[in-house]
């Protein structure tokens, strides 16, 4: 077993293991002094899961309810989140008893906001079973919500007490669910690990999976410990996500999966700091390049016109200004504040 320590306002252990799924109910003993545990996982993952889950927590002692919504971002609204609560008040969960999630990135960042808010906080644990959540966002305590105006416009900062990452789940992902979860692990080497980068191109990062969650997760640990709630250096971990929302907002979270957004922000983002000056040239060629590898797309459709319009309603806005994070080269990042009317203008190439 892999452990990292992950040192904020409440610190905590990502553990990852082989066949954790099946010790789920341990830990939670270990942590916690629940009596009641509320599993949140959705259809997709419902049927793979639920059962080794509900049967380790069940032979730790405890009493356990599953919340099962239907799976896709356009269930991670206000209105699953009202029915989680009606789960968990007619389950009489109490502060003393804990949330885990089971599930994805969008399981995650709605059972983290249920725990955030319910009974104005309780404990949970992260249990992801994608690549997108076991090396992004089950780490760091983001939760929350979209609206229609824009994603994860409503939310909160609550930490997990664990995360506990089952790299098995991977293998009963479709290769789409993969593909998604690389975007997010390609953009740890961008921000900060040229040779993470590299190694990611000239080997195939699904053959040694455990080495490259450890990677992610320990990078994040270490941004997420010296700026818990974004003020600065956490901003860096939106690299190609101001342009990757602004697209998922113009096809209305649909058809269209969150890494994949993401691989094409990226790209779009490099070849803007490229034009003005910013970025070493070159480098948006090899982040176009370890995309494709991966099965990641790189362009779209969608004008700058439609992507600047929807970014202006982005959370990363402040004032009239939007701040972009832009790289000098793989593997060293920095933001930048860019006025709104001309943001157009800059990511124009």
């Amino acid at each position: 077993m892999r452990t990292v320590h992950v040192e904020t306002g409440k610190p905590y252990d990502i553990f990852i293991e082989r066949g954790i799924i099946d010790k789920c109910g341990e830990y939670v003993g270990k942590l916690s002094t629940a009596e009641k545990v509320t599993v949140i996982t959705d259809t997709n993952i419902a049927p793979h899961y639920q059962w080794r889950v509900l049967n380790s927590l069940e032979k730790s002692g405890f009493e356990v309810k599953t919340h099962i919504f239907r799976a896709g971002e356009e269930s991670k609204n206000l209105n699953t989140i009202a029915e989680m609560y009606n789960t968990l008040v007619n389950f009489r969960m109490t502060r003393k008893d804990i949330i885990l999630a089971l599930g994805g990135g969008v399981t995650g960042d709605m059972a983290g906001f249920a725990a955030a808010t319910y009974l104005r906080g309780i404990d949970f644990i992260q249990l992801p079973t994608s690549l997108l959540a076991q090396v992004d966002s089950s780490v760091g305590g983001k939760t929350g919500v979209d609206l229609p105006q824009g994603k994860n416009l409503v939310g909160a900062f609550h930490q997990p007490i664990a995360v506990l990452i089952d790299p098995d789940t991977l293998d009963t992902l479709p290769d789409a669910y993969v593909c998604d979860g690389m975007a997010e692990v390609i953009k740890y080497g961008c921000i900060k690990d040229a040779d993470f980068f590299e190694n990611l191109a000239s080997q195939n990062a699904l053959d040694h999976i455990e080495d490259v969650i450890e990677t992610c997760v320990s990078i994040k640990r270490d941004v997420v410990s010296r700026d818990e709630r974004e003020a600065g250096e956490r901003m860096l971990l939106n690299f190609g996500h101001t342009l990757g929302h602004a697209i998922e907002k113009i096809y209305d979270f649909k058809g269209i999966s969150h890494g994949m957004a993401v691989a094409i922000g990226m790209v779009l983002i490099a070849k803007a700091g490229e034009k003005e000056g910013l970025t070493e040239l070159g480098t948006a060629g090899k982040i176009a390049d370890l995309c494709l590898k991966y099965g990641l797309p790189t362009t779209d459709n969608a004008s700058f016109e439609e992507m600047a319009q929807a970014a202006a309603g982005d959370k990363k806005t402040s004032g009239s200004s939007i701040n972009l994070v832009l790289l000098n080269k793989i593997g060293d990042s920095f933001t930048k504040k860019i006025k709104l009317d001309e943001l157009l203008g800059f990511i124009r190439t």
